[in-house]
């Protein structure tokens, strides 16, 4: 136990610093996001005009497929393709944090998890324009947001608490053993397939969906914003099984940071 509290002051200290010094996330990750698209006059929304065209693809398709009426479908699609092409590149591009930052980790001293929440905010940033289709939607289709949609607010706030917890972990992890990047991003491909952002969970049957829907942590991290957004409450069930994941989760993580801090350098 005296260990755990050990790494978990030590880890908590670097976290504590780097939001001290929160201005430097923001301008590292604002000039991530400039460098990615130098000398481009449509910058970042170059992915939502090949998002917006690839979520009106899919829309017809499944739409047809599934026997779903479009102007149902498409909101729910669109929602849905936004949020996890949020998460998972959040979680793809965050186990690289520490690797990718490697010259700046070995040159300059400053805390760990400014690294991690650089990533987090460039694709908070990226993912902001894509959000941007939803609305368009909404208004081709003529439906009218619900005062429901201002709890998307406290559910975004929880999903970046939890996928902030997961890349730390898988950060340092990726580092340790740079297998374990592609690891996780083929485990992100399976999930997006076993997770309701093209089907809909009411083709699920019931006894299956008790095992893909309740048991699988990205479903109730998608619902905390795609449901609100719909004019849907989210479930008592959802936000029991997602403020645990985050609870449970910073504990393991600051701990995890604490123990292997010291050795991130020599891995690099």
């Amino acid at each position: 136990m005296s260990g755990f509290k050990k790494n978990f002051s030590t880890g908590w200290a670097d976290i504590q610093a780097a939001i001290t010094s929160h201005h430097q996330i923001t301008v590292l990750g604002w000039q991530d996001v400039a460098t990615r698209y130098r000398r481009s006059k449509i910058g970042a929304w170059w992915l939502t005009i090949n998002m917006a065209v690839l979520i009106g693809a899919l829309g017809f398709v499944f739409g047809m497929l599934f026997q779903q009426p479009v102007e149902e479908y498409l909101p729910y699609l669109t929602a849905g393709f936004i949020l996890w092409g949020f998460i998972s590149t959040t979680i793809g591009e965050g186990c690289t944090s520490f690797v990718s930052a490697s010259d700046t980790i070995l040159q300059i001293r400053m805390p760990l998890f400014t690294h991690v929440g650089r990533t987090l905010w460039r694709n908070l940033a990226i993912s902001s324009h894509n959000l941007l289709i939803l609305p368009i939607v909404f208004l081709a289709f003529f439906k009218q947001p619900s005062w429901a949609a201002l709890m998307a607010v406290p559910g975004l706030f929880m999903l970046i608490l939890n996928l902030t917890w997961i890349m730390l972990i898988a950060a340092v992890v990726s580092t340790r053993f740079r297998d374990a990047t592609q690891i996780i991003q083929n485990f992100l491909q399976v999930m997006f397939y076993l997770t309701p952002v093209i089907w809909n969970p009411e083709l699920v049957p019931e006894r299956a969906g008790t095992f893909i829907l309740d048991m699988n942590p990205f479903y109730h991290l998608l619902q905390l914003v795609r449901a609100p957004l719909l004019g849907e409450v989210v479930s008592v069930a959802t936000w029991t099984i997602t403020t645990l994941m985050a609870a449970v989760g910073w504990l393991a993580a600051v701990a995890f940071l604490g123990a292997y801090r010291k050795r991130i350098p020599y891995w690099l």
